[in-house]
């Protein structure tokens, strides 16, 4: 008779972030509960326990007595910071959001992509180029590469109506970021965007975030002439 093997709460904190990572369980849901995991898992409650405290310490979950564990957004020991979102930006400012997306396409990585994010030649990734405006004028322009295989759910997204940004934030957890910033002189695509002239100095920011070492998204941001960005720690 063979005796299965009695599985650990590294087992189980193992199985728990694959499952937040593939959107099993979705960022702002709520897990299911102790008694519920160590039925399904075969083990003591006190196993999932550990597992559940441990990924809490982590940042990964909200544990409440009464409300249940919650999956967060983003791991907040890991994160330095919150991932604005464009729209909130511009409405704080007065002004009105409008969104449009310029072109949409499923391609394979280009080689300076790859290196980037330091994935296969034959991962899938989906090119995504947007423009945010504030009132009628032109704020951010938003060229943005996805990694399929880590956000899979973006196949079936439009994108028509909410930018990947939003809409990342809104479904895929991310547990690091990678931030640049810099200047340049806008080329005549960049320029013809952002309606300015070419060669204005503008701000740009260039970001790659990861869940648990897979990369997940690639975007480079053009912002408007003139823009100030401000942050508080």
């Amino acid at each position: 008779m063979t005796v299965a093997p009695k599985i650990s709460y590294l087992d189980i904190k193992e199985i728990v972030l694959k499952r937040i990572k593939n959107c099993t369980w979705a960022p702002g849901s709520i897990m299911p509960g102790e008694i519920e995991l160590a039925t399904e898992f075969g083990c003591a409650r006190a196993t999932v326990n550990r597992a559940m405290r441990e990924l809490a310490e982590d940042g990964y979950i909200d544990r409440k007595r009464k409300a249940g564990t919650r999956i967060k957004s983003f791991p907040t020991r890991k994160a330095k910071f919150v991932i604005p979102i464009i729209r909130d930006e511009i409405e704080l400012t007065g002004a009105t959001y409008r969104y449009a997306l310029v072109n949409r396409e499923f391609r394979d990585p280009p080689d300076w992509l790859r290196t980037q994010m330091t994935i296969p030649q034959n991962t899938p990734v989906l090119h995504l180029v947007c423009l945010h405006y504030a009132d009628s004028k032109a704020f951010q322009y938003e060229d943005r590469w996805i990694n399929l295989n880590a956000a899979p759910k973006a196949v079936d997204q439009d994108f028509e109506e909410m930018g990947p940004n939003e809409w990342l934030i809104k479904q895929v957890p991310f547990s690091d970021a990678e931030i640049t910033f810099s200047t340049i002189n806008a080329d005549t695509q960049v320029a013809d965007l952002l309606n300015v002239t070419v060669g204005t100095a503008l701000v740009t920011l260039e970001r790659i975030t990861w869940f648990t070492n897979a990369p997940i998204t690639y975007t480079k941001l053009y912002f408007h002439a003139g823009y100030q960005m401000t942050s508080r720690l």
